[in-house]
């Protein structure tokens, strides 16, 4: 296969920004049988058409997606190269894009992503929350540099990808002081018919949570299901039921909420992943964010 010609990857950039080969020729003082000559040599090369034309406009289809992706961060390299070229610095002057999973605690994210900052002064994160499934669609059409889960690359999965451990840690239980009291002394079995919010459905702790009540023989009173655990922590604080976080955040819950512990279980073990790409180098932050991860889960 013949190398890639970065001009018409340039001309392919500027139709898919402007939305028409006219507009595009305008902008790049080239005519539009130019242009669109150009276009075609790329995508006879790549052996895709790259867009569809609706009306007047020319639509991206999924293999233009894709390509505008990668086009897009040759062009970001490209920049960084220059910036740090005109810095005169041997440091990788960049931008580090991250994916955190919804169900991940808030706190842990920014214990964890804080890290970031220590490496560069030019750095600038980039974080994107939402379901793993979305996440791992970015990482592939290459717009995220790297997944923060609570679970790893889903067996089966067509991404070539790694899932680097971070850590793990178990469970904690907390309540209001007047409840947590009364269940502190014969924990776990006191929380057997007692209020308990439990992590969205679907959600890996949901599953554990609900696994190890089965395995002990006892039955919380599910009051409540929260995708934000965030919320759920409210409805605690306000004296209404149990909830659970993971022990490694188990200071700033009773800090932040003024609620008090239950007890802890490792019968349950939260686990955290760093998953990137395996097609390209490891950007720099993700080997800097797993050796920030261990010295965090030290402290456990």
């Amino acid at each position: 296969m013949a190398k890639l010609n970065y001009h018409h990857l340039q001309y392919f950039h500027a139709i898919a920004t402007h939305g028409s080969i006219a507009k595009a020729s305008n902008v790049m003082h080239i005519t539009p049988q130019t242009l669109s000559a150009q276009l075609s040599l790329l995508e006879d090369q790549l052996g895709y058409s790259l867009f569809e034309r609706k009306g007047k406009r020319l639509v991206l289809n999924d293999m233009g997606h894709i390509t505008l992706s990668y086009a897009q961060e040759i062009f970001s390299l490209g920049d960084e190269l220059l910036h740090s070229l005109k810095n005169h610095s041997t440091d990788f002057a960049f931008r580090f894009s991250i994916g955190v999973t919804d169900v991940i605690a808030k706190v842990f994210s920014f214990n964890f992503l804080k890290a970031i900052y220590t490496m560069d002064d030019s750095i600038k994160l980039v974080c994107k929350e939402t379901s793993l499934d979305i996440l791992l669609g970015e990482l592939a059409t290459n717009k995220l540099d790297a997944v923060l889960s609570d679970t790893p690359l889903p067996i089966g999965s067509p991404l070539k990808a790694y899932s680097h451990i971070v850590g793990k840690c178990g469970l904690s239980f907390f309540a209001h002081k007047d409840l947590a009291i009364k269940l502190q002394d014969d924990f776990p079995k006191s929380l057997d018919n007692r209020p308990f919010f439990t992590a969205g459905e679907g959600s890996n702790q949901h599953l554990s949570v609900n696994s190890w009540f089965d395995q002990l023989g006892i039955s919380p009173i599910i009051i409540g299901e929260f995708d934000d655990s965030v919320l759920a922590k409210y409805f605690g604080q306000a004296g209404y039921g149990v909830f659970c976080a993971p022990t490694i955040i188990d200071t700033h819950v009773i800090e932040q909420f003024g609620v008090e512990l239950i007890g802890r279980t490792t019968d349950i073990t939260e686990h955290f992943y760093l998953i990137s790409p395996e097609r390209k180098v490891k950007h720099p932050a993700v080997h800097h964010l797993l050796d920030a991860g261990k010295k965090l889960f030290e402290q456990v």
